[in-house]
C-alpha cells in the first residue's frame, strides 16, 4: 500500500511539476509578447513625430521675424496627389494670414496635370492678389514647369527660372490607345452594349467615329482656350506672343525669359533673400496628406497591437 502510494505520489508531483513548468513558458511568451506589442507600439509614435515634425517646425517658426512662405508644388498637380489644389490653397491662405509673411514663393517642380485642380489654385492666387494687393506672391522654377504647373504660375506676380528650367506646354492633350485591329487579328469579336448612343465614347476596342471625335476634340480646344486666357491674363504684356506660344511646345528657361514666360533667373534662397529681402524662410506645405496616408497603412496594426496588448495585461 505504501509503495502504491509513494509511486502516485511521484508521478502527481511530476505532473505538477510539468504543469507548473508549462504554466512558467507561458507567462515567459506573453512577457515577451507584451515587449514585442510595445516595442511595435514606440515604433508607431516615433514614425508619427518624424512625420509630424516638419509641420510642428514650422508653427513653431513663426514669429516677429519676417520669412518667406514656401509652399511647394512639386510632382503631378492631380486631386489625390501632393500637388492637389485643396493642399495648395490651404498652403496660400496659411501663409497670407501670418503676420510675419514678407512674401509667398510657389517652389515648382511640375510636369502639370489636371486642367480643373490649376485652375483651382490659379484662381485663389487671383483672388488672394485682389484682396492682398500688398502680398507679392512669385513662382520659382527648378526643372520643368509645364501645363497645368505653367497654369498656376501665370497668376502669380514673377516668375523666376534657371537657364536650364524647362517651362511651357501651353496645351491639352487626351490620350489612349485603339485595338481594332488586334482584335480582328486575334479573331476576337466585341460585344458591346450600351443605352446611349455615345456611352462608349472612344472605347478602344472599338472603331473611332468621326462625331465623337469631333465632339471631344472640341472640349480640348475650350479647355486650351481657357488656358491660353488665364495665361494672357496673367502674364499681359510681357508675354512675346507667337503661334507657337500656345502650341504645347516648351523652352529652356533661358528662351522662356525671351519670350516672356518668365521674368528673371533665380532660386527659392535668392529670390527670399534678393528680392523680398528675407533670409528666413518658413514652409506651409501642409503635410495632412503625408500623415493620412501614413496613418491608413499603419492604422489597423498600429489598433491591433494595441487592444492586443490591452487585453494581455488585464489578464496578468
Amino acid at each position: 500500500m505504501n509503495q502504491e502510494h509513494k509511486e502516485n505520489g511521484w508521478e502527481k508531483e511530476l505532473v505538477e511539476k510539468l504543469a507548473f513548468a508549462a504554466v512558467n513558458e507561458q507567462r515567459k511568451a506573453r512577457r515577451w509578447g507584451i515587449f514585442f506589442k510595445m516595442l511595435t507600439f514606440t515604433y508607431l509614435i516615433a514614425i508619427l513625430a518624424i512625420a509630424m515634425y516638419p509641420r510642428f517646425k514650422t508653427e513653431m517658426s513663426h514669429g516677429e521675424k519676417k520669412h518667406a512662405a514656401i509652399i511647394d508644388v512639386q510632382g503631378v498637380i492631380a486631386e489625390n496627389e501632393a500637388a492637389n489644389a485643396d493642399a495648395i490653397i490651404e498652403g496660400l491662405r496659411k501663409a497670407v494670414k501670418d503676420d510675419s509673411t514678407q512674401g509667398i514663393i510657389l517652389n515648382i517642380n511640375s510636369p502639370g496635370g489636371s486642367p480643373v485642380q490649376s485652375a483651382y489654385v490659379y484662381d485663389e492666387i487671383r483672388r488672394l492678389k485682389e484682396k492682398h494687393p500688398d502680398m507679392p506672391i512669385y513662382s520659382v522654377v527648378s526643372d520643368i514647369c509645364a501645363s497645368g504647373g505653367y497654369y498656376i504660375a501665370s497668376a502669380s506676380d514673377k516668375i523666376y527660372v534657371n537657364q536650364a528650367s524647362i517651362i511651357g506646354s501651353i496645351g491639352v492633350i487626351m490620350n489612349g490607345f485603339g485595338f481594332v485591329n488586334v482584335l480582328d487579328k486575334l479573331g476576337v469579336e466585341r460585344r458591346l452594349l450600351t443605352a446611349g448612343s455615345h456611352k462608349a465614347m472612344l472605347d478602344p476596342f472599338s472603331p473611332v467615329k468621326e462625331s465623337e471625335a469631333q465632339h471631344m476634340q472640341s472640349l480640348l480646344n475650350q479647355v486650351h482656350r481657357q488656358f491660353i486666357d488665364a495665361v494672357k491674363t496673367g502674364r499681359g504684356d510681357r508675354l512675346a506672343e507667337s503661334p507657337e506660344m500656345f502650341s504645347g511646345l516648351v523652352w529652356t528657361g533661358t528662351e522662356g525669359v525671351k519670350l516672356g514666360l518668365a521674368d528673371d533667373f533665380g532660386s527659392v534662397d535668392s529670390v527670399a533673400k534678393d528680392v523680398l529681402g528675407v533670409e528666413d524662410k518658413v514652409n506651409f506645405t501642409p503635410q495632412e496628406r503625408f500623415l493620412e496616408r501614413l496613418v491608413g497603412k499603419f492604422g489597423a496594426s498600429f489598433g491591433h497591437a494595441l487592444g492586443t496588448t490591452a487585453r494581455t495585461l488585464m489578464l496578468q
